[in-house]
């Protein structure tokens, strides 16, 4: 499947308001924008672009993306650190999954370094404000190609060697 869902976790409706020293002045609607049209050069299509301040929403479209999305992307905000409610429902996803932060984590205060949903993402791109998800666009597109065949010595005629 060439598709993705991108899902965002509590407040992420905003941004470009909300702290912007931390998270910038990108609105969630731009970063919507922007993943749309990278999703679109790509060939990939974008089956949905959500937010919610509610767990039980996050998860419930989680178990919406099963079995429609070929990946997943995830920017779970505040339940980065203490969801693990989220971390088993991503856990039943079976394609690639990348979680996604606009701030680097690490550099934040001790309580954010920790991510419950890292243990079930297949990578994390963070630290690179609203670019972060352009590049996990990317990175979906490339886990999403078909594989190609390398060549092996089977495909090739051979005469005995005498």
């Amino acid at each position: 499947m060439r598709s993705i869902a991108i899902l965002n976790g509590p407040s992420l409706n905003l941004l470009g308001e909300r702290e912007p020293h931390i998270y910038g002045t990108t609105t969630l609607a731009d970063i919507e924008q922007m993943c749309r049209a990278q999703a679109e050069r790509q060939g990939l299509e974008l089956l949905f672009f959500r937010q919610s301040n509610h767990e039980g929403q996050i998860i419930d479209w989680i178990q919406e993306a099963r079995g429609r999305a070929g990946g997943l992307m995830i920017n779970p905000a505040g339940f980065t650190s203490t969801s693990i409610a989220i971390l088993d429902a991503l856990k039943t996803f079976s394609g690639p999954m990348i979680e996604v932060h606009l701030s680097n984590i690490h550099q934040r205060e001790s309580y954010r370094h920790h991510s419950y949903i890292s243990y079930a993402a297949t990578g994390v791109i963070m630290g690179f404000g609203a670019q972060g998800y352009v590049r996990a666009v990317d990175a979906l597109a490339a886990m999403l190609r078909p594989a190609v065949k390398p060549h092996s010595f089977g495909d090739i005629a051979h005469e005995p060697i005498e």
